[in-house]
């Protein structure tokens, strides 16, 4: 009897100590809980303020987009107002240019009668005049003869050879060319050396 009490005294201890491990167990079971909830609600509380934090930053990226478009804008159409007032006169003057071709060779033909030297110095006056006018808006002649050859502001028409001049040097202006500034509107005509 006395192994069966001890044997009881064991079972008793095992079954203790199994209780003591589902007591320690359920305890740590319902404090995790307790601080899981607790945690929620913590994070239920915290996550309108990083929810409004967020919100904030986005707001402030989109404010400053837009601010950098509209800086953008801003300097594009400062950029375009300027191009247009120093390009005004474009059309104008391009419109023009076939008017100066006319009195240059008005003005190139010769006069033998005193009527018609008469007539040429009044041709004469009112070309000067146009060619005032115009360049005061920013017509200018494009250099030709003796000049290099430059395809940005030349159109070579015809090709000669001189030994006494260089490769590519403008040897004759065929139709003269203008520039509005710094823009061509017609190139000058040229024969090249080869």
């Amino acid at each position: 009897m006395t192994e069966k009490n001890e044997n009881q005294e064991q079972v008793m201890e095992e079954n203790e100590a199994v209780e003591e491990t589902i007591e320690t167990t359920e305890s740590s079971e319902a404090s995790e809980a307790v601080e899981e909830m607790v945690e929620e609600e913590v994070a239920e509380e915290v996550d309108p303020v990083a929810e409004l934090e967020a919100k904030l930053v986005a707001e402030e990226e989109r404010y400053l987009r837009l601010r950098a478009d509209f800086d953008n804008l801003k300097r594009r159409s400062q950029l375009d107002r300027e191009a247009q007032a120093k390009y005004r006169a474009q059309t104008l003057l391009t419109d023009l240019l076939p008017v100066l071709d006319n009195f240059e060779r008005a003005l190139s033909v010769e006069a033998t009668s005193e009527e018609a030297q008469n007539m040429k110095k009044g041709i004469d006056m009112v070309y000067r005049s146009l060619v005032e006018a115009t360049t005061k808006e920013g017509l200018k002649i494009i250099a030709t003869e003796g000049e290099v050859f430059d395809p940005n502001i030349h159109q070579a028409v015809m090709q000669e050879s001189n030994p006494e001049q260089e490769s590519g040097i403008v040897l004759q202006e065929l139709q003269r060319g203008y520039q509005l500034k710094d823009r061509v509107l017609r190139p000058a005509m040229v024969k090249v050396n080869e």
